[in-house]
């Protein structure tokens, strides 16, 4: 008898390899984002002005024309953020938000007042009406009127339009009127420079249709400063919105996350104080109700969370996920209860099949974490909620039947069978969300957590298998797996190919792909080998 050993024994080997880097690998990123980023300070904890928006509780939102914000409410918010603010930026008069001025006179702030407009004329004169009293009732207190907000960018009005609506409240008040928008918005209407006072522009490095990584932000705002300044020399520019998310999806070179938007302000206010440029920053709450039209990034560029509380400090160093030991007691968790339930009815020939079993209980473990810490910041209803923890537990079960086939196979006894119809399950599901993400992902965030689990374990499975033992792929996991290297790979290109995690996403995409194509060649190498 030869001592050879099999070519899936000797595949064994790497595949321990595999196990035992994906466990240290989730175990590093939760101790990575749990540890100390050092950061330039800001000259001061105080900021001139910010963004006031008061819809930050659950249900909340200002596109309900029933909401309504009493003046209690909006006292609590002022008191808090006279603490830290000179001055804060609304966006309507209706609401109850045309209480802001009177109440922020009494703790010493000033307001930028918005008056909202959009393609309703008469929703549009009601707001005229109510700005131009306030306005005229509380001049003291206003640093300006705002006029419109992106009303260009979202198409609801033309230049001209805008423009009798600026002259129309222009006449009526003796406070300095402006117009906000995207700064190329600016660049593309200069004649609208001739119905204000002075210019407001929107510079939002992790916007733009480039977007623009944290580390040059600040010095791709002061470049559009200088050139809007230069574009409509001797007028005066403020920047009327600025900042970055702490939470999303990334954008080419541009990421979400708190060590951003703290690095990011904190160099923004650096460089304003050097230029003493006036500015608003964006925004002082987070508001949860602007993920529904911005995806999760659009409900966290407060500087203070839902609850008031600040997200981080203006000195000293930063930490991404200060809970960051979660990560670890996931992974211990599913260690315990892949060891625990993989092993039912199992007899194990010595370490092998438990210590794979616990590899994978900790791989999963902290990947099903890290894709809970997405949902908390993704989801945003009940139902959102509901198909993700349905989605996760599909995934759990996955993970702990194809983890019982590994550790089978690395202890050397007959693997459990794996139904081919949850493969194709999982090919589906990869597909449908590959599509949405190539064809409308700019809001939409990468669930890698939710499918390494599958991708990576069909890929193991198909690694050890007996090649001379593999039934035929189902022709729908063919189709589909023809499909999702290519959907992945636009969703690449569109990032420029410079985002780590849509790299990530198309090497998930190919390991589940490649476990079909490789059990369909080695099927039909079957009658050749026999």
């Amino acid at each position: 008898m030869s001592s050879t050993p099999s070519p899936v024994f000797r595949r064994a080997g790497w595949a321990w390899v595999v196990l035992v880097a994906l466990a240290l690998a989730g175990a590093y990123w939760w101790w990575a984002i749990g540890r100390p980023v050092a950061l330039p300070d800001a000259p001061s904890a105080r900021i001139a002005c910010v963004s006031y928006a008061p819809f930050r509780n659950a249900g909340e939102t200002p596109l309900d024309a029933l909401a309504f914000i009493s003046p209690e409410r909006i006292d609590e918010d002022l008191r808090a953020l006279s603490q830290r603010f000179d001055c804060v930026r609304t966006y309507s008069q209706g609401q109850g938000l045309s209480a802001v001025p009177q109440i922020a006179e009494r703790y010493g702030m000033k307001v930028l007042m918005g008056i909202w407009l959009g393609a309703d004329k008469k929703s549009n004169a009601q707001q005229i009406e109510l700005g131009i009293a306030t306005a005229r009732k509380y001049p003291q207190v206003l640093r300006g009127v705002i006029v419109g907000n992106e009303v260009l960018l979202r198409g609801d009005l033309s230049a001209t339009q805008l423009e009798g609506y600026l002259r129309e409240v222009r006449s009526a008040i003796s406070v300095p009127v402006t117009y906000a928008d995207v700064w190329e918005y600016w660049m593309r209407h200069p004649e609208l420079a001739g119905s204000v006072d002075y210019l407001t522009i929107h510079v939002l490095p992790y916007w733009e249709d480039e977007p623009v990584s944290p580390e040059r932000a600040v010095q791709h705002v002061a470049t559009v400063y200088a050139t809007v300044q230069q574009t409509f020399p001797g007028r005066r520019v403020m920047i009327g919105e600025t900042g970055w998310p702490s939470a999303g999806r990334p954008r080419q070179a541009a990421s979400a996350s708190l060590v951003n938007e703290a690095r990011y302000l904190r160099e923004f206010l650096v460089y304003a104080a050097t230029v003493h440029m006036p500015y608003n920053v964006i925004e002082a709450f987070d508001q949860p109700w602007k993920r529904v039209q911005e995806g999760a990034a659009g409900g966290y560029w407060g500087i203070f969370d839902v609850q008031a509380q600040p997200k981080f400090a203006m000195q000293g160093p930063v930490i991404e996920e200060s809970h960051w030991w979660a990560g670890w007691l996931a992974g211990v968790a599913g260690a315990g209860w892949f060891a625990s339930i993989g092993a039912w009815r199992r007899r194990w020939r010595g370490w092998r099949g438990w210590t794979a079993l616990a590899l994978t209980g900790v791989a999963s473990g902290c990947a099903l974490a890290w894709q809970y810490r997405q949902m908390w910041y993704a989801c945003g209803n009940l139902w959102e909620w509901t198909e993700s923890f349905i989605a996760c537990g599909v995934a759990l079960l996955t993970a702990l039947l194809l983890a019982r086939w590994i550790a089978a196979r690395l202890a050397g006894v007959t693997p459990p069978s794996v139904s081919g119809w949850l493969r194709l399950g999982w090919l589906f599901a990869l597909a449908f969300y590959g599509l949405l993400l190539a064809f409308n992902g700019r809001y939409r965030d990468f669930p890698l957590g939710l499918f390494m689990l599958p991708s990576v374990g069909y890929a193991l499975v198909t690694w050890l298998s007996d090649r001379r033992d593999v039934a035929m792929p189902l022709l729908e996991e063919r189709f589909l797996a023809a499909w999702l290297p290519l959907l992945a790979a636009i969703v690449l290109v569109g990032e420029n190919g410079i985002t780590p995690v849509a790299w990530l996403w198309l090497g998930l995409n190919l390991l589940l792909a490649l476990s079909v194509w490789f059990d369909w060649r080695n099927a039909r190498l079957q009658p050749q080998q026999a």
